[in-house]
């Protein structure tokens, strides 16, 4: 049995606006018992937030198939480390899915009072509303000892004016700023695939469909996936050329995936 794990903004989406064929291709793997679940880097919003913009959109899934960028920051945060202290640089989901560890989250405002100092743990995300005291307190933490996460690796992301800038962004600015390399939970990294491979389920096989070659296809790429893009969100065909990152499959958008599971249906075994 295939399992499939999708980006969402740029493939399933872009912006507010509905990549076409998108409903029906969620229907039909439903209909099918096709195991998918939905995996972005993005971690402004937790999975009930994205749950809402997707049955806006008439695409109707449980919130246990998507996850975020925060969501994996947290689960393997309580794998693996130990309880302390969190400053968050990121958008209202990364707050929520911190403030579920129950560690205790340090606001700018604490911050300002010397609160820094006990800070442990700096998680990086895309913040809407990044002000340069956040990466000021964020990089007085890391220099002090604190340990430095980023949700995810990406410089942009895609949205109806084009590409703004991303989580990665922020990060490179607290990588300049504090000389230390940050764990990064999200795709193409090893974290972000332990929590998807667990809540896809038993599958003999992963199909990998993202807009991004640094990113989905990459990740892909390194664990052993089948890699499809699609050309409705950051990378286009001159890319592939550009970075060597290759796809095993290219197609116009999620429609034509739509089409290609038909036909494999629809053949004799």
């Amino acid at each position: 049995m295939i399992g499939l794990i999708f980006d969402m903004d740029g493939v399933l989406y872009r912006g507010k606006e509905p990549v076409e064929g998108s409903r029906e291709l969620i229907n039909f793997l439903k209909e099918n018992g096709i195991p998918f679940i939905f995996l972005t880097n993005n971690s402004t919003k937790d999975p009930s937030m994205y749950r809402e913009k997707l049955l806006s959109m008439g695409i109707d899934v449980p919130e246990g198939v998507i996850v975020t960028s925060g969501l994996a920051t947290r689960l393997y945060m309580e794998r693996h480390f130990e309880p302390g202290k969190i400053f968050v640089i990121g958008g209202e989901g990364l707050h929520r899915e911190m403030e579920r560890l129950g560690w205790g989250t340090v606001t700018v405002e604490e911050t300002r009072k010397g609160a820094w100092k006990g800070v442990e743990y700096v998680v990086v995300g895309l913040d809407p509303g990044l002000t340069y005291e956040k990466l000021k307190y964020g990089t007085l933490a890391i220099r002090n000892g604190a340990k430095f996460i980023g949700t995810n690796p990406d410089t942009t992301y895609p949205a109806e004016e084009g590409l703004y800038p991303g989580a990665g962004s922020i990060i490179a600015a607290l990588k300049a700023s504090t000389d230390v390399e940050p764990l990064v939970v999200g795709k193409p990294n090893g974290p972000a695939y332990e929590i998807a491979r667990e809540r896809l389920g038993n599958v003999d096989e992963v199909w990998m469909i993202g807009d991004r070659l640094d990113t989905d296809i990459l990740f892909a790429r390194r664990f052993g996936m089948k890699a499809i893009m699609v050309l409705t969100g950051v990378s286009g065909l001159s890319d592939i050329e550009k970075t060597g990152i290759k796809p095993d499959l290219v197609l116009p958008s999620v429609r034509e995936l739509l089409d290609y599971l038909k036909t494999l249906k629809e053949a004799p075994e």
